[in-house]
C-alpha cells in the first residue's frame, strides 16, 4: 500500500495522526467485539457454534486489550515499543484464530466465516499500524 493509499484512509497525511486513528480504528472494533461477547454470549455462542464461556472469557481479555490499545491512541506520540507490541498482538490472535479453526474448533458455518473474517480484519490493522508506525519513523529520522 502506497503512502498516499495510506493517507487517503487515514485522511490525513501526517504519519502520527495515521497511526493514532489506525489504533483508535482497532480499539474500538476490538470494543464492539468484546461488548457483543459480553453481552450476548450465548445467542452469539449458538450462532457461532461455539460455547458462551469461550466468548465470555474472549469478551473480557478483549476488553482489557481495548483498553490498552485505547490508551495508546489516545497518546499525542504512542510509544513505538507499545505500537509493536499491538502489532504482535494482533498478528498473533489473527493466527491463532485460524489455528483454533483448523485444529480444535468445530463452529458452525456462520462461526467459520466469522473467525475467518475478523482474523483478516485482525491482521489488517496490523499492517497498518506497522506501515504508520515506519512512516512515522521515517519521517523523523
Amino acid at each position: 500500500m502506497s503512502a498516499i493509499q495510506l493517507a487517503a484512509l487515514a485522511r490525513t497525511s501526517e504519519p502520527q495522526s495515521m497511526l493514532r486513528r489506525f489504533l483508535a480504528l482497532d480499539a474500538l472494533v476490538t470494543g464492539a467485539n468484546a461488548l457483543a461477547y459480553l453481552a450476548f454470549s450465548g445467542p452469539l455462542g449458538r450462532f457461532l457454534g461455539v460455547g458462551a464461556t469461550l466468548l465470555l472469557a474472549l469478551g473480557v481479555f478483549l476488553a482489557l486489550y481495548t483498553a490498552g490499545v485505547g490508551v495508546l491512541a489516545a497518546r499525542r506520540k504512542p510509544p513505538a515499543f507499545g505500537v509493536r507490541a499491538v502489532i504482535e498482538a494482533n498478528l498473533a490472535w489473527a493466527a491463532v484464530s485460524l489455528a483454533a479453526l483448523a485444529l480444535w474448533l468445530t463452529p458452525s458455518t456462520s462461526g467459520a466465516v466469522w473467525t475467518v473474517l475478523q482474523a483478516l480484519v485482525v491482521a489488517g490493522f496490523a499492517v497498518l499500524q506497522h506501515m504508520t508506525l515506519r512512516a512515522r519513523q521515517s519521517t523523523s529520522a
